[in-house]
Order: structure tokens, then sequence, then C-alpha cells
């Protein structure tokens, strides 16, 4: 899994005064668990960019007044108007000790199902899984192309011997669903043959009458 680097500095201070001070400088309060005494520390908004604003999924490397510290992303407090980002917790990272990670889904292949008409709707932009760090993935691959109109896609579906999900085997992560002019194609095909039932039945008795004659 690809890491990017963020620079901090340790906080001597956590009160509420210094924490806003920190925020009208425009640095984020942060802290990272995981490693004995939970360390408090400061970053600027803008390391976060090619962490928060992406699809994708990275570890992180804390670089904290010199010492390197290899760490995911936790939690991340954002202000419900400005969005600016105003609190975010890390966890540190142990070669041997599982964490858990949500990590973006990719859809590859064409549905059968959408190939005749039908929908594909995605419950799941991203799976929360648990590895070890070095065997945390990238992205989850799910291949659609053998499901038809009505097919689904579960969690339990999706097999790897290196993680886990934190989803019930029974979560859909994709269906094909029919679509409104899928559907309206089936009841036009349904009404003409229907017209031509009736059609038939109404030929009968004429035809009878004519071989009375």
């Amino acid at each position: 899994m690809k890491s990017i680097t963020i620079q901090g500095a340790k906080r001597e201070s956590v009160g509420k005064k210094s924490t806003k001070a920190l925020r009208d400088a425009e640095l984020v309060p942060c802290v990272v668990y995981g490693g004995g005494e939970p360390l408090n520390f400061s970053t600027e908004e803008k390391s976060f960019k090619g962490l928060v604003y992406t699809p994708e999924a990275h570890t992180v490397e804390l670089v904290i007044d010199g010492a390197t510290i290899p760490a995911v992303l936790q939690d991340i407090q954002f202000h419900p108007i400005t969005d600016k980002i105003l609190h975010v917790d890390f966890y540190q990272l142990s070669e041997d000790k599982p964490v858990v990670m949500d990590v973006p889904v990719r859809i590859t292949g064409r549905s059968k199902g959408v190939l005749a008409g039908g929908v594909l709707r995605q419950s799941f932009r991203k799976l929360r899984v648990k590895a070890i760090p070095s065997n945390l993935p990238d992205e989850v691959v799910v291949d659609i192309t053998p499901m038809k109109i009505g097919g689904k896609i579960y969690v339990g579906d999706i097999k790897s011997e290196t993680f886990t999900f934190m989803h019930p085997d029974n979560a859909v992560i994709a269906a094909v669903k029919m679509s409104r002019t899928a559907l309206k194609g089936a009841a036009v095909e349904d009404d003409e043959e229907e017209t031509a039932g009736a059609s038939a039945e109404g030929d009968a008795p004429a035809a009878e009458t004519q071989a009375a004659e």
C-alpha cells in the first residue's frame, strides 16, 4: 500500500486555549494512539491533501520532531459549516498487529445484466478490512461480468487469505436492477403477446361458423 509523509510538531499543551490558538494559526491538532501513551502533535491542514481528499487508501509516515511513526488514519472531524479539518486521530502500526482500515472498491468487467438493459447499483465505495500492515490491500476488486438482472455480489463472495472484512457476509456490494426502460420494454412485449392471443381466440368462432355453412 502507498504511503505519504506528514510533518508535525509535538504539542506541549493540549487545553482549549492551546487548541484554539493552533486552529487560528491554520494548524490541525492531532493525536496518534497505539504506541503506549497517546502522542499529541499538530500539522498544517494542507498536509492532509493527499490523504483525505483522494479516493485512494494510504498509510502514513508521521515525522514528529525528527521521529518517524508509521500509522493509519482512524478518525477525522470537520467543521459543520466550513468543512475545515478540526481534529485528526491516527493509530500507530506494528508489523505483527492487525489494523482496521477503509479501502476503495474497484468495479471491473461488463455485467451481462447491464448489457441487457439493467442498471448497476453500487452500495459500497469503500470497504473496511482488517489485516497486518504488510497485507493491507490498495483496493478491493469486484468483477461484475457474470451478474445478470436481479443478480447481487455479497461481501461473502469476495475471498482473501490475507485480510478479512469488517462487514457481514450478506452485505451487498453491488446489484443489477431492472431499469425503467427495460421494464417498459418487457411490458410492451407482454401487451403484444396478450393482443396476439386475443386476436387468435376471436377468429376461432368465425372459422367454426364458416365451416358450419
